[in-house]
């Protein structure tokens, strides 16, 4: 059995007391849909328990009323250590929550690297760490250009990867680290080349097939040799515990509403990708 992540045991989660589909800057989100806030926030809590029951840490971000997706906290930024990184949303509907997240990141000790006006890129959405590697999504929310910009202020070297289908819109719902050989991917979602590029990081893909994707079974997090997902199908189930890990599944419906599962919800507090400063305070 291989080691875990050495990240993924430390999450910024924020309530989701404002929670709401109010407008729609993606396929599945429809305002003419109503979330169930009370269900929401069971679902909401039922994953920080999953979470802290497995080993994790999980702090919290206060929510504010005006932006209903400060929820999706793997959207903030990019954290590398005591370096934080703040989005720069494409949406004006999701901009106003970048100085929410910075104020958060800011009064705990974190130096803040921000990218250029002039690019968009959606946090951990559409970056995600495998080995020494920052794997980054682009197309539908970040920009290509944004990842040398990412590769110059953590000291990473990333690896672009072109999202194609708009249903799979972040990285996050394609791409689900496990430990350093093993990830959850959905090539469904990549063009051919970033296949090729996952392909060659990754020695043992477990590898979704269309309909899994789009159940968001790559949407998840793991903790230790415990993998919360959204939800988990038989094939998938069978070859994560022939991998050695535990599978737990907590139901997503009222985030699914936006387009958000369990990744999607958190953002990992303890990655390190290069050189950058020093652990927070």
């Amino acid at each position: 059995m291989t080691a875990g992540l050495a990240w993924g045991r430390r999450y910024l989660m924020c309530p989701p007391s404002y929670f709401g589909v109010l407008y729609e800057i993606n396929p599945w989100m429809h305002r003419e849909v109503t979330v169930d806030r009370d269900r929401a926030r069971e679902q909401w809590e039922a994953l920080r328990a999953a979470l802290t029951a497995a080993g994790a840490v999980v702090e919290t971000m206060e929510p504010e009323a005006p932006v209903p997706d400060l929820v999706f906290t793997a959207n903030a930024g990019v954290v590398n250590g005591g370096q934080f990184v703040p989005s720069r949303f494409r949406h004006p509907e999701r901009q106003p929550e970048t100085e929410h997240d910075i104020a958060w990141f800011a009064t705990r000790g974190y130096e803040i690297a921000p990218l250029p006006d002039d690019v968009s890129q959606e946090g951990a959405g559409d970056a995600l760490p495998f080995g020494a590697v920052l794997l980054g999504g682009y197309r539908w929310r970040s920009d290509a250009a944004s990842h040398a910009y990412l590769s110059a202020l953590t000291g990473a070297a990333v690896r672009s990867i072109e999202l194609v289908d708009e249903r799979l819109y972040h990285l996050d719902l394609t791409f689900c680290p496990l430990d350093e050989r093993r990830a959850i991917v959905a090539p469904t979602g990549w063009d051919r080349y970033g296949w090729r590029v996952v392909e060659a990081l990754v020695p043992e893909p477990l590898v979704l097939e269309a309909e899994e994707a789009l159940a968001f079974c790559a949407n998840s997090v793991v903790v230790g040799r415990r993998v919360v997902m959204p939800s988990c199908p038989p094939r998938v189930g069978r070859q994560l515990e022939a991998w050695g890990f535990e599978v737990e599944e907590c139901a997503m419906g009222e985030f699914l509403k936006a387009g958000g599962g369990c990744r999607c919800l958190t953002l990992a507090l303890d990655v390190e990708l290069g050189p950058g400063p020093g652990p927070a305070l």
